[in-house]
């Protein structure tokens, strides 16, 4: 059995043979179901260099004697900050300690609030047999096809849904028709009132595309 455990705006804990947890902003996030001391991984994969999903990915890293793995530049920048094991990568697939990693494109910005640092990201990772996308932060793009056909069946999609900074309800609902997900939780919105939407909205979008299951910061989905 692999469990997701949302922990609150982009940030979730997947747990099975390894932890591997995402994004893992916790402190100044609002929303956070967990404090960083709380949670042990494995790996950690961020998405981009925003410090809403960056967040305490070093100090969890430094506890736990978890990998971080980011982008290439990302990952060097991530080293220069503290004294953590990092794995940098670049768009493609890989396996990292028995896990099977595919980092894959996403429409949004990377930086450190001043300086661009790479370039965003979301991941399709396979784990005891199950496959989970976290897209990051990014608008729909067609490419989504062709993650499902070389991919795929993706068993749950991680997707963005609150607008401003990433695809909203609509430009979401889309995203599951390119993707063809079994399951679909959404995130990244009602951190702050900028990206306020309705998950009950995008799930009727949706219709019968895929399964849309709400969760609520500490809620876990059961694969």
């Amino acid at each position: 059995m692999v469990k997701v455990k949302f922990l609150g705006h982009a940030a979730f804990l997947i747990e099975g043979s390894k932890k591997i947890l995402i994004d893992p902003f916790l402190t100044g996030n609002p929303k956070a179901a967990a404090k960083p001391e709380e949670l042990e991984a494995d790996l950690i994969l961020v998405t981009h260099a925003h410090g809403d999903h960056i967040g305490d990915a070093i100090e969890i890293a430094k506890r736990t004697g978890a990998k971080i793995v980011a982008m290439y530049d990302i990952a060097n920048y991530i080293g220069e900050q503290g004294n953590v094991e990092v794995v940098g990568m670049n768009y493609g697939p890989t396996e990292i300690d028995g896990v099977g990693i595919v980092q894959v494109p996403a429409w949004h910005s990377s930086s450190d609030g001043k300086y661009g640092i790479g370039n965003a990201c979301g991941y399709i990772i396979e784990l005891d047999g199950v496959k989970i996308y976290h897209a990051g932060d990014t608008f729909v793009f067609k490419d989504m096809e062709l993650f499902a056909e070389l991919y795929g069946p993706i068993d749950v999609a991680l997707l963005p849904i609150g607008g401003h900074f990433t695809m909203g309800v609509k430009e979401a609902a889309k995203a599951v028709e390119f993707l063809k997900p079994k399951k679909v939780v959404p995130m990244h919105y009602n951190t702050w009132p900028p990206i306020a939407a309705d998950p009950e909205e995008f799930k009727r979008l949706v219709g019968d595309r895929a399964e849309v299951i709400v969760l609520e910061p500490g809620e876990t989905l059961e694969l």
